[in-house]
């Protein structure tokens, strides 16, 4: 397959548990050590070879274009896909796209939670799913999640993983461990091409594509944090 050039960063949320520190801030712009979380992932995207960022915004979604621009002064280009009212995990991913995929040369890309903060290797992760989008065929690949290790405030986890495939249900094929999903993930054009437009979570778009065993995984241990609550950003800092 052609290389992975495009990355969606999910900014549209109005981030409820974060107030009220986001009544007059977009989440994605919430600040650590002194920089936006949404300019980490635009920065370590750049480091990885992505070249064009798509983010979704609704909620003073007007701050998040002031603040990034163009793209350019992160060596990116930065196209944004404006939501009358927040859509969605994959009601956001469906809208945008278009903008997302090239329908002759990109059949992959990939996501992030524009509220996540991690040290985490995006260039690492597109090497290993190209290798592995080309050993099985573009279709059979519809997804690729890495999975992070329960934190406190989700100690039950979201999927299975054994052998480097996603579950939702345990099987007698799976050691019975959960882990939670850290909203990073690399997508098909396919596994969203065939929904309608409208509000849709993530989760059941996810969960049907692992019941046909075409969604892969892996478990990442380092550094990562979902910034839900002011106490979780004021740790970080």
């Amino acid at each position: 397959m052609k290389q992975i050039n495009t990355a969606m960063i999910l900014a549209a949320g109005r981030g409820e548990r974060m107030r009220p520190l986001t009544d007059t801030i977009p989440k994605p712009l919430l600040e650590v050590k002194g920089k936006a979380l949404i300019e980490y992932h635009l920065e370590h995207l750049a480091q990885a070879g992505i070249e064009r960022v798509v983010i979704n915004h609704a909620w003073l979604g007007h701050k998040i274009v002031d603040r990034l621009g163009d793209g350019s002064r992160y060596n990116l280009a930065i196209h944004y896909s404006k939501e009358e009212t927040a859509l969605e995990t994959a009601g956001g991913i469906i809208q945008a796209l278009p903008l997302l995929c090239d329908a002759e040369n990109e059949s992959h890309f990939l996501v992030v939670n524009g509220d996540i903060f991690s040290d985490f290797s995006f260039a690492n992760m597109l090497t290993s799913v190209r290798e592995k989008i080309n050993e099985q065929g573009h279709e059979a690949q519809l997804a690729h999640l890495i999975l992070v290790p329960n934190p406190p405030h989700h100690p039950n986890g979201d999927f299975y993983l054994q052998d480097q495939q996603v579950s939702k249900l345990l099987s007698k094929d799976t050691d019975g461990v959960k882990y939670t999903f850290s909203g990073i993930g690399v997508y098909s054009r396919a596994l969203f091409s065939h929904l309608p437009q409208g509000n849709l979570r993530l989760a059941p778009v996810l969960t049907e594509a692992m019941a046909q065993k075409r969604v892969s995984g892996t478990l990442y241990t380092g550094a990562w944090t979902d910034i839900g609550t002011p106490q979780r950003l004021a740790q970080l800092n």
